[in-house]
């Protein structure tokens, strides 16, 4: 009977922690739709805390915290975040998602990239 409990009460316990990242993370989603990245960040801090042994959530809250510093403007920060994602998740749909915003970044002047060596004539 003991075991019975203990497992329920285990049970219990990761469901809430599951339950209460979720819920960071839905209010992070709905303070970046009204622009509240200050929000946004402390949501997304209580979503890391809660998820450091849950792996797989780590490139959504990369991604939405890349979005968040894009919208502050500040693009060299966003596209370290992206960068990360990349490099830590390169198959994930995030991985995909980080690499369209480094482009747009690029494609708006904010973010130089990966540019090509430009040739040069020898000197004489």
């Amino acid at each position: 009977m003991r075991i019975v409990i203990i497992a329920a009460l285990a049970v219990s316990v990761v469901g809430c922690t599951r339950w209460s990242m979720d819920h960071h993370l839905n209010n992070a989603y709905r303070a970046y739709d009204v622009g509240d990245c200050q929000r946004v960040t402390l949501e997304l801090s209580q979503v890391d805390r809660e998820s450091r042994s849950r792996r797989y959530v780590q490139p959504e809250v990369s991604m939405l915290r890349g979005q968040c510093l894009e919208r502050q403007k500040l693009f060299v920060d966003a596209a370290q975040t992206y960068q990360f994602i990349i490099s830590q998740y390169p198959a994930s749909e995030y991985a995909f998602r980080a690499r369209a915003r480094l482009d747009t970044l690029q494609q708006l002047g904010h973010y130089p990239g990966i540019s090509a060596a430009q040739p040069r004539p020898a000197a004489l």
